[in-house]
């Protein structure tokens, strides 16, 4: 398996640039298959959520100027850029996160480009509503507006699939995110930032911060500026997340698990 790890891993994605983080340090990304560091990525620090956070926030003038089937396209051209790296990225997912390759990473590959199509779809079909007047010379619309800024933390078991089911829909309806993965999949999700760049949004639609969740993801979820939250992973953090995200639109999808059962006989090395 040969990646050009580097190029994948670049800074963090904020106002339309890569940079690094405020504070200058890195971590260390381990493969868990081998323990073999294969990256060094941005330890982001509060300061650096706060930084994007304000990015999105001020932009969302400019993502609100874009027509529905204007974000429809670059919906659309994520998934190509996705599908046009399927190999490369179904390679460092298994890297990044251990899923085997064949079996599991490249399904999630293409799930998680189909997520940003059918988003990109369902966009031109959002409806409003004529509602009843009690004045024959008036009309009353009922229409859909964004909320706002989203933050969106993602867990390491499924990084590309859960971040894609939460951002294309966000993006979808015209909200900016920020978007904090999880630590341990830093690579994949800098990869897949890398897709999301492509698409030309105006700077600040679409950010990345890297780094603990305990200090970015709870920035994130808790600043005034962050009008919703979109959160996956364990339960005991998701009630962390509820409470910094009091008074916002909150989405939640807590302690999933999918066991499974190793025999003593099972090949590990096929696997």
């Amino acid at each position: 398996m040969t990646i050009d790890v580097a190029r994948s891993v670049k800074k963090m994605f904020v106002d339309g640039n890569w940079v690094e983080s405020e504070s200058g340090q890195l971590f260390d990304a381990d493969s868990p298959a081998t323990g073999e560091i294969i990256a060094q990525v941005p330890k982001g620090t509060r300061v650096d959520a706060q930084r994007a956070v304000e990015a999105a926030h001020k932009a969302r003038g400019a993502m609100a100027k874009l027509k529905g089937f204007e974000r429809s396209k670059r919906l659309h051209r994520i998934a190509e850029a996705i599908e046009k790296r399927s190999d490369e990225l179904g390679r460092l997912l298994t890297l990044d996160q251990g899923k085997p390759l064949k079996a599991e990473a490249m399904g999630e590959v293409a799930e998680a480009a189909e997520y940003f199509r059918i988003a990109a779809e369902d966009l031109k079909r959002l409806e409003g509503r004529v509602l009843p007047s009690a004045s024959p010379t008036k009309l009353v619309l009922a229409r859909h507006y964004p909320r706002g800024v989203y933050g969106i933390i993602t867990p390491w078991n499924w990084p590309l699939t859960m971040a894609a089911e939460l951002i294309a829909p966000a993006l979808a309806a015209g909200n900016t995110v920020v978007w904090t993965p999880a630590s341990s999949t830093s690579v994949i999700s800098v990869a897949l930032m890398e897709c999301m760049a492509e698409a030309d949004f105006p700077p600040g639609v679409v950010n990345l911060v890297t780094g603990p969740g305990a200090e970015v993801g709870d920035e994130v979820a808790g600043h005034p500026l962050v009008d919703g939250v979109g959160f996956v992973g364990s339960t005991e953090t998701g009630a962390s997340v509820a409470k910094r995200a009091a008074g916002k639109h909150v989405m939640l999808e807590l302690g999933g698990n999918g066991p499974q059962v190793v025999f003593a006989d099972a090949d590990i090395g096929r696997a």
